[in-house]
């Protein structure tokens, strides 16, 4: 009797602790990929750079544009061609293939030499009920704590555990969740994510 009693017990505890277990992993978030993106891989180029064009042995046609408001270039014989949004490999390779027309086997090569763009792209931005809202560049390593100390916390009509990480993953928009109270003031540090250019986090405010 004792034998079963003591065996009925051990069971119980063991289903007490795979509950507490469950309970465990339910609140563990759901970690953002780190993606690879255009900004983090190959530079795209944007409106306001300042390229300069090359096309070997034809100086003529060689020059220094900059990208216009609509996205395009403007050269000579090929006309407007679209930059924005491309690589320099891409854009290279589309005004070779624009120029064939008038060049035999044409070479271009596309330098960026002055990336103005490249800061609006690379940067990470926090809104909401925060005591001061940011739009800043983005550094190697920052966290979501970073940004949020950055813009002076929470404000005093904060929901913090409400608050979100917004970022891009293969093209759709991706909404994490950030325990921000839970990382403030008791230091779990499990939705401290490592933040990437273009990151958005919002921090809403209470329902009254």
């Amino acid at each position: 009797m004792n034998t079963t009693l003591k065996n009925t017990g051990i069971k119980g505890l063991l289903a007490v602790m795979v509950l507490f277990a469950l309970v465990g992993c339910s609140r563990s978030p759901v970690v953002p990929p780190q993606t690879t993106s255009s900004v983090l891989d190959e530079y795209r180029i944007g409106v306001g750079d300042a390229l300069r064009i090359n096309v070997w042995r034809n100086a003529e046609l060689s020059s220094d544009v900059p990208v216009r408001p609509d996205g395009k270039i403007s050269l000579p014989l090929v006309g407007d061609v679209q930059a924005a949004g491309q690589t320099t490999t891409e854009l290279s390779n589309d005004l070779a293939n624009a120029l064939t027309e008038y060049i035999r086997s044409p070479q271009v090569t596309v330098i960026v030499t002055n990336p103005s763009s490249s800061d609006f792209q690379r940067r990470v931005r926090i809104t909401g009920a925060v005591r001061s809202p940011q739009s800043l560049a983005y550094r190697e390593g920052m966290t979501v704590l970073d940004l949020v100390l950055m813009a002076g916390g929470p404000n005093e009509y904060a929901s913090s555990n409400r608050a979100r990480l917004y970022r891009q993953v293969d093209g759709e928009v991706k909404v994490f969740p950030v325990r921000l109270r839970d990382l403030i003031e008791k230091g779990e540090i499990e939705t401290n994510y490592s933040l990437q250019p273009s990151d958005i986090v919002t921090v809403p405010e209470r329902s009254f």
